[in-house]
């Protein structure tokens, strides 16, 4: 039996049984309104901008109970209720699911899953309980109109993977018997139930060409070792539980909010990054097999460490491919991966970590900034995080990838590494300092040297990319604001205060070169744990929720962050603005929408101090997930805006096309006059902070008028990759403020490339 009262109390079926029609036929459909406060003084709006009120699913799992015998229509099979939690007559609590990941479908509807379900049924210490309390993750669909939120339950409601169990990895096999009889002590408990062996926590999310969405990876629960006998007829199960990760892969179709099986993976991944190629197809890097023992009898090698294997997942036959040994690299968990302009994947030097006792043996090598070549399948050290040096052009790019313990191709890199040395930088030292040499105060800078190396649970940001005069586009930069530092030792990868500290990292492309720099940038107001950064169709970036420190070393003890923050490009300055209704610490997310607001959701907290729900006095809300939304409205919702007419709903690679104005009004008019840049943003896929195809691209303007606007696509694939985006027009309004229209679906198509045969 649940024996603490962690949840506020639900409704009974005898309650149900009496209670007038309040608002049932709204209420049996999942809706509920999406109310804006009365803007007191239209002048802070403007300025700071305003959040809404909270909302949520108006509905705990349980059947309705039909009264009348007559068919209800009720989307998610359920019965209406305010609380967070029902508790069955076993004392299990079901919970509603909070936005731990989302994503904006291509209709603007949201699908996002659950994180850590289950948490409220640990009694007394989550490290012995959560084998045997978690279960899988539930999803939902959000739909958001006219300022109504109603919800939709996927099918199958847990993404479906494993039904019949999980292949796990465990160490050894279980204890059987001991003269004769069977022993209540197991070496593991994996094969105990089938519920937990799926679970979508610590997945990670990308869109496909098709506009479908994949979850890559995943969690297996159970204990290793643990107890799962009876005494006196109540049932045991603890031990020290295991959160190993899952080679599984499944994909979202929109068209019919159904999950499906594809391909496994071959390595099984907690924590991966996962974001789309330039070709359409999808790499995968990182993640861990097994959390709490990363060993492995099979290949001991790999103990001690994360998944070093890179894979590509082929969109055209749902298959994954090792990329080979040149592939590997040590990465941190969710490691931030963006896409360059060329085609390469960047590393920028972040990720997540455990902090302060560390995740990798190897992890000083997440200090090194890189880029992965899909095409040599290679990866190229570029230099160190936050300082401004050229490891590419100091010869030792093959550095990282030779001191890899497990590439069996260590030769050829040592070869590379000696080849760079000796052709490079003893024939040309100054081009790999020439970033100190032009200013060698760039290292007396304590804010850089403070910022520098690897930085834990933090977001990093791909700014607009912006083409030259030539419509090339030939450099990316990417913000990063606070997290984490690196902790004093090498191996240490992080501290326990978040941090205030903010850099832009760039990498400009010359050639067949990448040129790595660095440079600090103003600070958050207030220092931020696990904060989530939107980028805004202006250019400017969001940061949203978060805590003072870190929430995983002990869970509970942070405190909340409410102010919002936008960081301002042309400044590169932080401003607060409005302050968000609801505390949301670890396992935040957030959206940019169709109309230009954000969408806020998610927390999902570990239990306090590793053993149960309960919020301590003064510190962040603890006792239980948080299953509502709130919406920020940025100041430019509130005065004329631009407003785009007819456009493509598809357009192709390097396509020249019009973009229609809409003139409502004379004050809409007199904003599309003054169109200063149209956008294109991919549609997010957010979990842990990160969004690996996260991208806003400024498209040249070829001619305007004042009912059209012409613009010319890329001719670099990998600058839109295909898939789902966002059109936006900016127009500056009298006072000079950049001002974007609401937005216009649209699908980038190019040439997808197929490897199976």
């Amino acid at each position: 039996m649940h024996k603490r009262p962690l949840v506020l109390p639900t409704l009974t079926l005898l309650t149900l049984s009496i209670t007038s029609h309040f608002a049932l036929a709204d209420r049996n459909k999942g809706k509920v309104p999406i109310v804006t406060p009365e803007c007191s003084d239209i002048a802070v709006c403007k300025q700071q901008g305003i959040f809404t009120n909270p909302f949520e699913e108006p509905l705990v799992t349980g059947e309705f109970p039909d009264q009348n015998n007559t068919n209800i229509t009720n989307p998610l099979n359920n019965y209406p209720d305010n609380g967070k939690c029902e508790e069955n007559e076993d004392g299990v609590l079901k919970c509603k699911p909070a936005a731990g990941s989302l994503a904006l479908l291509n209709d603007g509807r949201i699908l996002y899953f659950n994180a850590l379900e289950g948490t409220e049924n640990v009694e007394y210490n989550a490290l012995l309980e959560i084998g045997s309390a978690i279960i899988n993750d539930q999803t939902r669909v959000l739909t958001m109109k006219n300022d109504n939120a109603s919800w939709i339950a996927p099918s199958p409601v847990d993404a479906g993977a494993n039904p019949d169990g999980n292949d796990s990895e465990t160490i050894i096999g279980d204890i059987t018997g001991f003269l004769g009889t069977s022993l209540p002590l197991d070496l593991n408990t994996d094969d105990d139930r089938t519920n937990n062996d799926g679970a979508l926590f610590c997945a990670d999310l990308v869109g496909l060409p098709n506009g479908e969405l994949m979850a890559v990876g995943g969690t297996d629960y159970y204990h290793e070792p643990g107890v799962n006998t009876s005494l006196l007829g109540e049932p045991i199960n603890f031990g020290l539980s295991e959160l190993e990760g899952l080679k599984n892969s499944r994909i979202f179709n929109p068209e019919d909010n159904s999950w499906r099986k594809t391909g496994d993976m071959n390595f099984g991944r907690w924590y991966p990054s996962a974001l789309s190629l330039a070709n359409g197809n999808v790499l995968v890097a990182s993640g861990v097999t097994k959390l709490v023992k990363p060993v492995y009898l099979t290949r001991p090698e790999t103990s001690g460490r994360n998944v070093t294997v890179t894979e590509t997942y082929d969109t055209s036959c749902g298959e994954w491919t090792d990329n080979g040994p040149l592939a590997e690299r040590s990465l941190p968990l969710y490691p931030r991966l963006h896409l360059l302009p060329n085609g390469h994947v960047f590393y920028n030097g972040g990720g997540q970590a455990f902090n302060p006792f560390g995740q990798s043996y190897d992890q000083a090598l997440w200090n090194i900034v890189a880029a992965y070549d899909p095409q040599s399948k290679t990866w190229a050290d570029l230099g160190f995080a936050g300082l401004p040096l050229h490891l590419s052009e100091a010869g030792i790019s093959d550095l990282a990838s030779f001191l890899n313990v497990t590439n069996t191709q260590a030769d050829e890199s040592l070869s590379g590494l000696l080849t760079g040395l000796t052709e490079e930088f003893i024939s040309n030292p100054f081009d790999a300092l020439a970033p100190i040499i032009d200013d060698p105060y760039r290292l007396a800078d304590v804010q850089a040297l403070l910022g520098a190396g690897f930085r834990g649970s933090t977001f990093s940001m791909m700014l607009p990319l912006t083409p030259d005069e030539n419509g090339t586009y030939s450099k990316a930069e990417f913000l990063t604001a606070g997290g984490v530092l690196t902790g004093v030792a090498a191996t240490s990868p992080g501290l326990y205060l978040g941090t205030n500290l903010a850099r832009i990292d760039s990498v400009t492309i010359e050639g067949e070169k990448m040129l790595y720099d660095s440079r600090s940038t103003g600070s958050l107001q207030q220092g931020r744990w696990y904060g989530t950064g939107v980028l805004l169709p202006t250019g400017e970036v969001l940061v949203v929720s978060g805590a003072d420190r870190d929430e995983v070393v002990l869970p509970g003890s942070g405190k909340p962050i409410l102010k919002a923050e936008i960081f301002n490009p042309e400044t590169e300055t932080f401003e607060q603005v409005a302050e968000q209704n609801r505390p949301r610490t670890y396992h935040n997310s957030a959206a940019l929408l169709p109309d230009g607001s954000v969408l806020i959701g998610g927390h999902a907290p570990i239990n306090t101090a590793y053993a149960y729900s309960v919020t301590l006095p003064g510190f962040s809300p603890n006792d239980g997930r948080d299953p509502s939304f709130e919406i920020y409205k940025p100041s430019y919702m509130f005065g004329d805006r631009p407003a785009i007419g007819k456009r493509n709903k598809t357009v192709a690679v390097g396509e020249r096309f019009a973009v229609g104005l809409k003139n409502t009004d004379a004050a809409t008019a007199a904003m599309n006059a003054n169109i200063e840049s149209v956008v294109l943003i991919r549609r997010t896929n957010i979990t842990h902070l990160i969004d690996g195809d996260q991208r806003s691209v400024i498209l040249p303007i070829v001619r305007k008028t004042d009912r059209r606007v012409v613009v010319q696509m890329p001719t670099q694939q990998a600058v839109v990759p295909p898939g789902d985006y966002m059109l936006f027009v900016n127009a500056r309004n009298e006072n000079g403020e950049l001002v974007p229209s609401a937005s216009k679906a649209i699908t980038v198509t190019g040439e997808l490339s197929a490897m199976c045969q």
